[in-house]
């Protein structure tokens, strides 16, 4: 395990969401080259392709002169630790900046990129608060939970193709509004999520426990799961959500890795009724990971993570309890983090109660859903090693307006 204590030679501001406890991972391209893997310390990123040509680092096959994370995330636990270390070791050691100069750009100066090869893409629903508000404003009359959602970690599988980087417009989508009624969405929503990226896959037919997370998982993104509400209304009985979701979901561009949040690991809500055998967990934990959405530059809300029902093991076991294999780059969302306040609600719709009590901004206006023009920017925090304090950066997108009407849109 990495000595988090120390300092480093390379400069981190006060504040800074990327101190050397944290060390996150991403794709950047420098004017216009190649794409490679870096590492955030500071305002400034770390060439690992550099590094490794240089014989600093393992070259783990040219893992890191990739457009993607893939290749490396794939190479396991073990390889991550030791990169990790070094790395660590590297950036204490005043006598090593002449040598890795060449390998350190400012963050500013690049081009940061997509930072996985998506293989999937899953998203769950596991706030027991997100879930309840859910269900009062949909169901009033009924019960606000579906009847399986305290037995097991409700999801879908979305579309691993719209996934974006952070920056990528987000283009107001078209879809079924009601019947006979083809149109641009008029509900669009955000919804701040936590997103794990699974490094090491598994074989198909061999469900993987939930104590096994740290054996695949390789770290966690921010994920934004843009979501058209009056498009997912009208489709998503009996199948779920399809076209109101699958658009565009954007995350981070830095991956914190697993082992930077080890000091973040907190012990999760009771679960009642108690889960069955597959999802138990011997050792059970969540993360103390506050998230920051901030809308046009204004912060709307503080989700609070650590009291996320389901786990992350749990998704993890759930996912794979038929069979199912996971692969190198899968990412698995958890759905909206929603606390117990108000200023605590992880999406616009219920900020704003489903339309009927809109949110009001500094500025004077007010917002049901959002408007084209709008920018969600969602920061994340969590507690590092020695005291530290480490982030993400933020998520963000702002909205563009529909595309052209398609060529015969309208009833038959």
């Amino acid at each position: 395990m990495t000595d988090e204590s120390g300092s480093t030679w390379v400069e981190v501001e006060e504040g800074s969401p990327f101190p050397i406890s944290n060390l996150p991972y991403g794709v950047f391209s420098v004017d216009g080259g190649p794409a490679r893997v870096g590492v955030a310390i500071g305002s400034s990123v770390v060439d690992l392709a550099a590094l490794a040509g240089t014989g600093l680092l393992p070259g783990l096959d040219g893992a890191f002169a990739q457009p993607s994370l893939n290749r490396f995330m794939a190479h396991g636990p073990r390889a991550w630790a030791v990169v990790r270390e070094r790395l660590a070791t590297l950036l204490r050691q005043p006598q090593r900046q002449a040598a890795m100069a060449r390998a350190i750009h400012p963050l500013d100066s690049v081009r940061l990129r997509l930072p996985i090869e998506v293989a999937d893409f899953v998203d769950f629903y596991s706030s027991l608060d997100h879930a309840t508000n859910m269900g009062h404003m949909l169901r009033p009359e009924g019960p606000a939970l579906p009847p399986a959602w305290r037995h097991l970690p409700v999801g879908y599988h979305g579309r691993a193709g719209t996934v974006v980087v952070s920056g990528a417009p987000v283009q107001r989508p078209w879809g079924q509004i009601a019947q006979g009624s083809f149109g641009p969405t008029a509900k669009l929503d955000f919804e701040a999520e936590v997103g794990f990226v699974v490094g090491v896959g598994s074989r198909r037919g061999h469900p993987v426990s939930a104590g096994s997370l740290a054996e695949h998982a390789f770290g966690v993104v921010l994920v934004n799961d843009w979501s058209a509400r009056d498009i997912q209304s009208f489709e998503y009985q009996p199948l779920g959500p399809f076209l109101g979701k699958s658009f565009a979901t954007s995350i981070s561009p830095w991956v914190v890795p697993l082992e930077a949040l080890r000091a973040a690991r907190v012990v999760p809500p009771v679960q009642d009724p108690p889960p069955l055998a597959y999802l138990h967990d011997p050792e059970p934990w969540s993360l103390d990971l506050t998230l920051e959405v901030r809308l046009n530059g204004e912060v709307v809300s503080r989700p609070p993570f650590a009291t996320t029902y389901w786990t992350p093991g749990q998704h993890l076991a759930h996912l794979t309890a038929n069979g199912a294999s996971l692969r190198t780059g899968d990412l698995l969302a958890s759905g909206t983090v929603s606390g117990r306040e108000p200023g605590q609600r992880g999406s616009l719709m219920e900020l704003g109660w489903n339309g009927t009590a809109p949110l009001t901004l500094a500025d004077g206006t007010t917002r049901a859903w959002l408007s084209d023009g709008d920018t969600v920017s969602i920061a994340g925090w969590a507690p590092g090693a020695d005291g530290t304090r480490i982030g993400w950066g933020e998520v963000s997108g702002t909205i563009h307006p529909a595309h052209p009407a398609p060529a015969s849109s309208g009833a038959p």
